[in-house]
């Protein structure tokens, strides 16, 4: 079932905070460029649907290439870990990069580290990957219901990685207690009281690829974003950055979760400006936003910069990556997972399903319409994903 809310103005003073400035994410993307096979992710342009739809352009910026791992998670993991480092042996942040990480002294010491997250795979992946990369030891933990196959990938980096009988949200409990109780550092993508300089970092980690976009589209802005949201911290980075660059013409946002994990939709629905959690065992086959609570400092930047949230139902997700995998003619086929898909999901419905003509009136999906998505992963479950594209292939009929 979809739910939407559009979002009033926050009535409250706000500022955007410096670390989401161009110059901050310059600084950012200059430390991902110094690790090993760094490469700017293509960014796709679907001509023939934006043609089709009668949008000006269509653009998708692909992570699933992103360092090999197939999905964006580890931009915020490195550069969180990097900057865990490098606080510790009193290397300033202008100077982080990857071969001032590997010096003989400072690898000798982050052997000895362990590093700990909670993730439904993504996430726990690129910690596992960092971890490994400065021979440092990493203990993963993935809530019920999370993927053997993504289960299988942290644990062939070396990670000590395990499913637990809780939801998400009470795994990033349990990392939190366990690094307490054996020194480990923590590298969670959500933040909570005396927890926030790490995943801050983490955010940060994410405007490289909003950067790379931007440059991507010679310096001009999008109109629209469709971005979906799990804790809320990828959406948050991306949109605090665009609105950062040109605040008077900052694009319309657009916010995706799952009906049932749509934690920031809850949050802004109940209007009174705090967070609010969803309870339950947040079932979805979007597994990477299967979240119940809204990562702290993520929500003021959500609140006060986006604009449209809407929850969608998970077989708009299958029906979107088949969508990406078999375009239209002239258009590049993309692999994108059940939550890579998520936001692409919201806007081909909104784009082609004639119920759906008021909402894209009102969302100004019209001709001037230069809309940008983020595929945050591929086919992280390829199992999964190959059932997922096979399920809606045949229904297609293009014109």
């Amino acid at each position: 079932m979809l739910h939407y809310y559009e979002q009033k103005p926050f009535q409250q003073a706000f500022v955007l905070p410096s670390w989401l400035s161009l110059k901050a994410a310059h600084a950012t993307k200059r430390f991902h460029e110094t690790l090993p096979s760094y490469s700017t992710t293509p960014l796709h342009r679907l001509k023939s649907l934006a043609a089709q739809t009668g949008v000006q352009e269509i653009m998708i910026k692909d992570e699933s290439l992103r360092f090999g791992l197939n999905a964006f998670k580890a931009l915020g993991g490195s550069y969180a870990i990097g900057c865990i480092i490098a606080e510790r042996f009193g290397i300033s942040l202008e100077e982080l990069t990857f071969q001032r990480l590997q010096t003989e002294f400072i690898r000798r010491q982050t052997e000895k580290m362990t590093f700990v997250t909670a993730t439904d795979g993504n996430h726990g992946y690129g910690v596992a990957w960092t971890a490994a990369l400065l021979g440092a030891k990493s203990v993963i933990y993935m809530p019920q219901g999370s993927s053997p196959a993504r289960l299988k990938r942290i644990q062939a980096l070396g990670a000590n990685a395990e499913i637990v009988p809780m939801n998400y949200d009470d795994a990033v409990r349990l990392a939190a207690e366990r690094a307490k109780e054996f020194g480990w550092e923590v590298v969670q993508d959500t933040a909570w009281s005396g927890y926030e300089k790490v995943p801050r970092w983490i955010m940060q980690g994410y405007t490289t690829l909003a950067v790379e976009a931007w440059e991507q589209t010679d310096r001009r802005l999008p109109t629209h974003l469709f971005l979906q949201a799990g804790v809320g911290s990828l959406a948050g980075a991306v949109m605090g950055f665009f609105a950062a660059l040109e605040p008077e013409k900052r694009p319309l946002v657009v916010v995706v979760e799952p009906n049932a994990a749509h934690c920031c939709y809850a949050s802004v629905t109940a209007a009174d400006g705090q967070c609010h959690k969803v309870e339950g065992d947040l079932q979805t086959i979007m597994a990477g936003l299967a979240c119940g609570e809204v990562n702290p400092i993520a929500w003021p930047i959500l609140q006060n910069v986006g604009d449209w949230f809407f929850s969608i139902p998970d077989d708009w997700a299958e029906e979107a990556m088949s969508r990406l995998a078999y375009p239209l003619a002239g258009d590049p086929s993309i692999v994108s997972g059940e939550s890579g898909a998520a936001g692409f999901a919201l806007l081909w419905q909104l784009l082609n399903d004639p119920e759906q003509a008021l909402l894209k009136e009102k969302l100004q999906l019209n001709q001037d319409a230069r809309i940008l998505c983020i595929n945050s992963e591929g086919d992280t479950d390829p199992i999964s994903y190959l059932k997922g594209i096979e399920k809606y292939k045949g229904r297609f009929v293009y014109d």
